[in-house]
């Protein structure tokens, strides 16, 4: 399976995150254990909604319109 996922800080209220994984928790994992860059600040994360596709083109698809404007929409309203 591949994962689109959305993550917020449960340190820094308002810092979220978007990404895409095969393996959700070691995903978890890392970025609870600071070892991604551009999360690693502002640790710890909580898991707030993951999709899961069949196929890694669909995720990665999907993955990009979430960080599109019209996807920060749709995220908004329904996922976060």
């Amino acid at each position: 399976m591949h994962y689109v996922y959305l993550i917020e800080s449960k340190s820094t209220p308002g810092k979220r995150y978007i990404g895409y994984t095969g393996d959700l928790r070691q995903r978890m994992a890392e970025h609870n254990a600071g070892k991604n860059v551009s999360s690693a600040a502002f640790r710890p994360w909580r898991l707030v909604t993951y999709l899961a596709f069949s196929e890694k083109s669909r995720a990665l698809a999907f993955e990009n319109y979430l960080k599109s404007g019209s996807g920060h929409a749709l995220a908004r309203r329904r996922l976060w």
